[in-house]
C-alpha cells in the first residue's frame, strides 16, 4: 500500500518539475499540448495492451468446506452459508450460490478469448455478472460508507491528507513567483524535489517500519493481529504534517530561505504519504473480503474532500493571510490525524458492529465471486 501511494504522489510531483522547465522553454500553450499528446499515447497503449484485470475468486473468507472435520481452522471459526446474515443488504439480485457440500462458489469457466474480442469494451459471459448486477454494485460503495464506520474514517484520513497536497499545489506558484523569491516557472517546479524526498521517507515509514511494528504488537498480543495495530505510525505523521504546513506558511510569510520552504514541504508530504497508505491498509485489514468495494468507498470520500478544498484554499489564504491560514491548517491536520486514538480505543467494537453486514456483503459481492 505504501508503494502504491508513493507512486501516486511521486508522479504528481514529477509532472510540475518537468512542466516548469518546459513552460519556460516553449510557453504554457505547448505545455498543454505536450500533456494532451502524452495522454493520447497512454490511451492507445492502455486500450491495445491492457486487458481486464478483474479476477473472480472461488472462496469467501470464513466459509470453510463442510467436509472438514473441525469447525475451526487456524483458530478462526468457519461459517456456513446459512450463517451469513444478508439482512439489510441492498437488493441487487446478485445470484451467488454457495455449495453446502464444498463451501465454494459455483463457477463456470469460459474458454480463452481471441485478442480482437478482448478489445471489446463490454462483453457478457456465462456465469459473469449481468449489467443489472454491475449497476447495483456501483451503488454499494456509497452504502458501505454508512454501514462501515472504519471504512468511512479511513476515507476521511486519506481525504484530509490529499487536501494538504491540494494546498501545496494551490500555493506553490503564487508564493514563489512573487517577491521576495520572484522565481520563474522552472524554479517553482524544482521546489517539488523536497516533497519527492519526503514521500520516499513516508513510504519507508508506512511500509517496512509500520509492518515490523504491527508484527511486534501482534506478538505482544499473544500472536493475535488486530488492524488497529497498524495505526500507531499516524502519531508521527500527524506531527510532521502539522509542522510542515506551519513551516511552509509562516516561512513564506516571513520570506525565509527557500531551503526552509522545501524542508517544510518535505515534512508535509511525509505525513500525507503515511496517512494515505495507512488509511488504505487499515480499510483492507478490517474487511478484506470486500476490499475492492471498500476502496471505491474510500476514493469517493477522498476525492470529495480533496475536490472541495482545492476550491477553498485560494480564498482561505488570501482572506486570512499565509501565516494565520497555515497555522490553522497545521493544527487542523494534527487534530484530524489524532482521531486514530479513537479507533485504537473503539475500532474493534465498530468492526464487531459491522460484522453481520460484512458477511452479507461478502456473500453477495460479484467482485469477490467466481
Amino acid at each position: 500500500m505504501s508503494a502504491y501511494v508513493l507512486v501516486l504522489f511521486e508522479s504528481n510531483f514529477i509532472a510540475p518539475l518537468i512542466a516548469g522547465w518546459f513552460n519556460d522553454a516553449y510557453g504554457w500553450r505547448w505545455t498543454m499540448h505536450l500533456g494532451a499528446m502524452i495522454a493520447a499515447v497512454s490511451f492507445v497503449i492502455l486500450f491495445f495492451g491492457a486487458e481486464e484485470t478483474m479476477y473472480f475468486r472461488h472462496v469467501i473468507e470464513g466459509v470453510e468446506p463442510a467436509s472438514r472435520d473441525s469447525d475451526e481452522t487456524d483458530g478462526v471459526k468457519s461459517k456456513t452459508p446459512d450463517e451469513i446474515d444478508t439482512k439489510g443488504i441492498d437488493a441487487t439480485d446478485i445470484d451467488v450460490k454457495l455449495s453446502h457440500s464444498t463451501g465454494e462458489l459455483h463457477s463456470s469457466r469460459s474458454p480463452p478469448r481471441p485478442y480482437a474480442e478482448k478489445l471489446k469494451p463490454f462483453v457478457l459471459l456465462s456465469g459473469r455478472p449481468s449489467p443489472r448486477q454491475m449497476f447495483g454494485m456501483m451503488i454499494r460503495p456509497l452504502i458501505i460508507i454508512l454501514r462501515f464506520p472504519c471504512i468511512a474514517w479511513a476515507g476521511f484520513i486519506y481525504g484530509i491528507n490529499l487536501s494538504w497536497y491540494q494546498v501545496l499545489n494551490g500555493t506553490a506558484s503564487p508564493v514563489l513567483s512573487a517577491p521576495p523569491y520572484n522565481w520563474p516557472a522552472a524554479f517553482v517546479g524544482c521546489i517539488y524535489v523536497g516533497p519527492m524526498v519526503g514521500a520516499v521517507f513516508g513510504c519507508i515509514w508506512s511500509g517496512a517500519i509500520a509492518d515490523k511494528l504491527a508484527i511486534y504488537l501482534a506478538r505482544r498480543n499473544r500472536g493475535i493481529r488486530e488492524p488497529e495495530q497498524r495505526l500507531w505510525p499516524l502519531a508521527v505523521a500527524g506531527v510532521f504534517s502539522g509542522a510542515g504546513l506551519i513551516t511552509w506558511g509562516v516561512g513564506a510569510y516571513h520570506g525565509i530561505h527557500w531551503i526552509g520552504l522545501a524542508f517544510g514541504l518535505g515534512m508535509l508530504v511525509f505525513g500525507l504519504t503515511v496517512g494515505g497508505s495507512i488509511a488504505i491498509a487499515y480499510a483492507v485489514d478490517c474487511f478484506p473480503q470486500i476490499g475492492g468495494e471498500s476502496m471505491a468507498s474510500v476514493m469517493v470520500i477522498r476525492n470529495t474532500i480533496g475536490f472541495g478544498l482545492s476550491f477553498a484554499i485560494t480564498p482561505w489564504y488570501t482572506g486570512m493571510g499565509l501565516q494565520n491560514c497555515f497555522i490553522t491548517a497545521g493544527f487542523v491536520s494534527i487534530a484530524c490525524m489524532a482521531t486514530f486514538l479513537l479507533f485504537l480505543w473503539k475500532g474493534k467494537t465498530l468492526r464487531r458492529w459491522s460484522a453481520d453486514a460484512y458477511w452479507g456483503y461478502a456473500a453477495t459481492s460479484i467482485v469477490g465471486a467466481h
